[in-house]
């Protein structure tokens, strides 16, 4: 247990590490035209105004660590993490990056304060204290790093004063004196900035961190969840197909006579068994869809048979709402890619729901049409019509637009969300439009195929 619990330590700080050196190659590589404008400007500065040679210098040390930066950072965002020893090498490399470019800036820095003799050195001081900020904002990411480049910078800050005061014997209360305690003042500011920043990116981190708990057992959640629901589904399915075909056999008489109370009796679990049955397989759709497991038997059809099919298995079931289907036949044939089956179940589902949302006496019409290289079918209904505002629950698992009381059929409110999956699964479009008058137009589309010769006979 305790091994155990020490690996997972160890696991944890390495994945940790492992984010922080990739957080810290892609600012610095992020900042790395940034970096390079300062330098090349303080450069000309130096070397217009006070030593060309030593501007030059500098220049070429400079190029020299920005390869070196550039080499390290590239490696580590293309590296996978997984390796200790190459986690170490990489690290190592980071810490000799640091030191190089850290030593470059020193370098100027001081550099050019002694060639500018005793004085204020505005600019050795500012270029430091650039330096510094830069490394506060942008280094918290390894605190090493941060404090490496730190204690370089710090260590200069106060060399360049306290040289004027060795170098001139300066007295206490001269200006060489309060420079330096200046110097001391604007330095704890700098510490005191990259504290602030190393608090951010830590809290930043913690909070990634928990996500990632957060969204590990999300996801083992979601998978015992999907298992549980999938095995559920096949268990209840296999007692409730033979419940059902019991009761067919009863209600269809094969089981002898049944008085009038018990036939209403029947009907009644015979139709509510049907929709148990359509819950489940609608589930089991569903879970094979976000699993990525539903099977697609992609062949050339004609979407008007199916279409046909469709409205002929659905209208006993529109008919007991007092729905009436038109189907508004179209004498070309039209060719699409897809599994049959499941562009009947959409359509199908499209032609129920018209009619469960249409009022008793009106018709709900199907209608397919050529739209450029693809063809659309349509539902038509003459319900109470939907606004724009419901797409997003349309669409939506288990949901309903009408939740009330009131609605004539019940329903899972899963079908349109399938019905949605399977049509984009075929490269398609489902979406609706309300109509003008009253009622709701469903529609989908899928790509028009080319008919080869004498291939509209046999499809």
């Amino acid at each position: 247990m305790i091994t155990r619990l020490r690996r997972a330590f160890v696991t944890k700080n390495t994945f940790l590490l492992v984010q922080q050196m990739k957080d810290y190659a892609a600012v610095g590589k992020n900042l790395a035209w940034q970096r390079r404008i300062i330098f090349t400007a303080a450069l000309v500065l130096a070397g217009y105004y006070y030593n060309l040679i030593l501007a030059l210098t500098t220049a070429v040390l400079i190029a020299l660590s920005e390869i070196y930066d550039s080499f390290i950072f590239n490696r580590i965002l293309a590296w996978d993490g997984r390796d200790a020893a190459v986690t170490r090498k990489l690290l190592n490399g980071l810490y000799v990056g640091t030191a190089l470019s850290a030593s470059v800036i020193v370098f100027y820095a001081v550099a050019l304060a002694i060639d500018q003799g005793s004085g204020t050195h505005f600019m050795s001081l500012f270029f430091l204290l650039a330096a510094a900020l830069f490394a506060a904002m942008n280094n918290h990411q390894l605190l090493l790093i941060l404090f490496m480049r730190l204690v370089v910078y710090g260590v200069a800050f106060i060399f360049i004063p306290f040289w004027d005061i060795y170098i001139t014997s300066a007295p206490f209360d001269s200006e060489a004196w309060a420079q330096m305690f200046t110097s001391l003042f604007v330095l704890y500011f700098v510490i005191d900035c990259s504290r602030i920043y190393l608090s951010f990116y830590r809290g930043s981190l913690e909070q990634m961190e928990a996500l990632r708990v957060e969204n590990r057992k999300s996801q083992e959640a979601y998978k015992a969840k999907t298992e549980f629901v999938s095995t559920m589904s096949h268990e209840l399915r296999t007692p409730l197909t033979s419940i059902k075909g019991s009761i067919d056999l009863a209600c269809a008489g094969h089981l002898g006579p049944l008085s009038e109370r018990a036939e209403q009796v029947m009907t009644i679990a015979q139709r509510n068994c049907t929709r148990l049955i359509k819950l489940i397989d609608e589930i089991l759709d569903l879970q094979k869809i976000e699993a990525g497991r539903m099977h697609f038997s992609m062949t050339k059809f004609n979407v008007l048979k199916v279409i046909d099919q469709a409205v002929t298995s659905s209208a006993p079931f529109a008919g007991r709402l007092g729905v009436q289907l038109i189907f508004e036949d179209s004498d070309q044939p039209m060719v699409v890619n897809g599994d049959p089956a499941r562009i009947e179940q959409v359509l199908t589902n499209m032609i129920s729901n018209a009619a469960k949302f249409s009022p008793e006496g009106s018709s709900v019409r199907i209608r397919v049409e050529p739209i450029e290289n693809s063809v659309r079918v349509s539902v038509i209904d003459e319900g109470s019509g939907l606004s724009e505002d419901d797409r997003d629950r349309v669409f939506d698992k288990f949901s309903q637009v009408d939740s009330s009381d009131t609605r004539k059929i019940g329903g899972t409110g899963l079908g349109m969300n399938i019905s949605k999956q399977i049509i984009q699964a075929h490269d398609g479009n489902i979406d609706y439009s309300k109509n003008s008058i009253r009622g709701t137009t469903f529609y989908f589309e899928l790509a028009l195929e080319e008919m080869l010769e004498g291939e509209a006979d046999t499809i």
